[in-house]
Order: structure tokens, then C-alpha cells, then sequence
């Protein structure tokens, strides 16, 4: 669980409070992972529609409040950036881990290796996911005697 106060990020960020902003950060600082845009209409329900999450979450990465990372399947999942992030650069170069098995997405606390570059070539973020078995479905695998996938 990500600890953050909905009103303050907005106002921090020139944004204007309302119900459905409060809403959608509430939803996503529950969990220690990330999580996508079907996952966030089904737990929001009818409070907000398809077309304004989807406006909320664009607004809230560009802002630098949220970052997106790509599941296994495609997918893009999002979670709450660090405090260094900002509308100019996205700081959150840290590994993350898509398991193979419950497809959970988690922002690990590992830094992300640094690539050389080749001439002319300025990258500006990157992205490193790693896939495998996460700490709790290693747990059901040694429990139940059976490979997850």
C-alpha cells in the first residue's frame, strides 16, 4: 500500500480536486502493485466512466503522479510514481516484476541498469520488467508440491 494524500498530490500538481481524481489515486495507492485500467472499471463501478479514467490516468502520467508499465499480455498497468517525479521527466527507474503466474505487477526496489548508449542515441527513461514467480505464488508452488507457470 502506498501511503499519499489524494488532495495534496493534486494541488502539488496544479490539478483541481475532484471526487473522481480522489477517487482513482485512492484506488490505486491500495495495493503494493499495479494495477490496469479494466481492473480500476471494475472497482470503481458506475462512479466513473470509461472515457474519464482513461483521461484521468493519461493526465496523472503526464503529470508524473503515475507511471505505466506494460503487463505481460499488453496491457497497461499503472502505479504511483515516486516523489522525483515531475511533468518533465518520469525518475522511477526501478526493475519491475510481472509474474507468469497470478500476473500481479510489482514495482521492485531495484534500480534499473544503466544502457550505453550508441552514438546519437539519447534515451530519456527506460523500462525493465523481469518475469518469473513472485514471492507468493513461490509460496503456494513449495506448499502444494506443484510448478507453477
Amino acid at each position: 500500500m502506498t501511503k499519499i494524500n489524494p488532495t495534496a498530490l493534486l494541488k502539488e500538481n496544479g490539478l483541481k480536486h475532484t471526487r473522481q481524481r480522489v477517487r482513482v489515486l485512492e484506488e490505486i495507492a491500495l495495493d503494493t502493485v499495479a494495477i490496469s485500467q479494466p481492473e480500476l472499471e471494475k472497482k470503481l463501478g458506475k462512479e466513473i466512466d470509461r472515457v474519464t479514467l482513461y483521461r484521468i490516468l493519461n493526465i496523472y502520467q503526464d503529470k508524473g503522479i503515475l507511471h505505466r508499465i506494460m503487463d505481460i499480455n499488453g496491457t497497461a498497468n499503472y502505479a504511483i510514481c515516486s516523489a522525483a517525479c515531475s511533468e518533465d521527466h518520469h525518475h522511477d527507474d526501478h526493475v519491475h516484476f510481472n509474474c507468469t503466474c497470478c500476473l500481479k505487477i510489482y514495482c521492485l526496489e531495484v534500480k534499473a541498469p544503466h544502457l550505453k548508449m550508441p552514438h546519437g542515441f539519447k534515451a530519456v527513461t527506460t523500462n525493465t520488467t523481469a518475469y518469473g514467480i513472485c514471492e507468493k505464488c513461490a509460496q503456494l508452488e513449495t506448499e502444494s508440491g506443484t510448478e507453477l507457470q
